[in-house]
């Protein structure tokens, strides 16, 4: 069993600064997290199963698949209609632009657990977790000349703008629903109810699950590679992330499709880009050569 070793004692562990502070984020995932406080006062099956549903299709579909494994490390292809729409549902994850989003990743994987890492446990598990992403890069270090690919695409410039009206959109539609489904066909729900589970809760478990790859993939687990940082494999981050938390293995074969590499494994977004293939919405996907499968 991995756990953060001892070098991290030569970082200097981050807290909250106020003065770099990016108070727009802190008070929009505050007001999400506030909103789950509130959720079980107003709990609905209904809204319960379509926050499930929205977990999976912005999770999984959203940040992982195209985020993670289509924007950042170009593990397949997809037609570039498709790629925009799977952009348009990773943008109701509010985890950010795909420009923001997608460099920041790389620069996390160009300086894995060094100093200019900009989510590295070394500089505390808490500021890994969720505080980085509170704060504004005080060395300028945004993530766009990382991702330089997408600032070329008109697409995704205007996606990166306006990447937050999509889940306003959204929000909307949810509570019109809500009302509806209790008005039209009787439902024990509301608006309300909807509102607070399918975007506040779903939201938040979203950002807790990408979150812990940062954190809980880079302190605990174990390792099929010997790789020069201290990413791990962990199985409830995996379950969690839909195959994130195979983490030690992605950070060795980082543009394999496929994150789980041993039978016990399950990646979940792996057989979703599978069956991508199998329609005609995915083609060369990259998979581990023979020699780089772990032993």
């Amino acid at each position: 069993m991995h756990k953060l070793n001892d070098t991290a004692e030569k970082f200097q562990h981050r807290g909250i600064n106020l003065k770099q502070v990016d108070w727009p984020v802190v008070l929009g995932i505050g007001a999400m997290h506030l909103g789950c406080l509130a959720a079980p006062l107003y709990f609905s099956w209904s809204a319960l199963g379509l926050a499930v549903l929205l977990y999976w299709l912005t999770g999984a579909i959203g940040i992982t698949l195209c985020y993670h494994r289509l924007l950042t490390h170009r593990s397949f292809k997809t037609p570039k209609w498709f790629e925009y729409f799977l952009t348009m549902i990773a943008c109701l994850a509010w985890q950010g632009g795909p420009i923001q989003w997608v460099g920041v990743h790389r620069l996390h994987h160009q300086h894995a657990d060094d100093e200019l890492d900009p989510h590295t446990p070394k500089h505390g598990f808490t500021w890994a977790h969720a505080l980085w992403c509170m704060h504004k890069q005080a060395d300028g270090r945004n993530g766009h000349e990382a991702a330089k690919d997408l600032l070329r695409d008109p697409g995704m410039r205007l996606l990166n703008k306006f990447f937050w009206v999509p889940q306003i959109v959204l929000l909307f539609l949810i509570y019109a629903g809500g009302q509806w489904a209790a008005s039209a066909w009787g439902w024990e729900t509301s608006g309300l109810s909807w509102l607070l589970w399918a975007v506040c809760v779903r939201t938040v478990v979203v950002y807790h699950a990408t979150w812990f790859v940062n954190s809980a993939s880079h302190t605990w687990g174990y390792r099929n590679y010997e790789t020069d940082d201290i990413s791990t494999n962990l199985w409830w981050v995996a379950l969690l992330s839909f195959g994130e938390g195979w983490h030690n293995n992605h950070h060795a074969v980082q543009r394999s499709a496929a994150h789980g590499l041993r039978w016990y494994e399950f990646d979940m977004t792996y057989w979703v880009i599978r069956f991508l293939g199998l329609v005609g919405l995915a083609r060369d996907i990259v998979l581990p050569k023979p020699h780089e499968m772990p032993k």
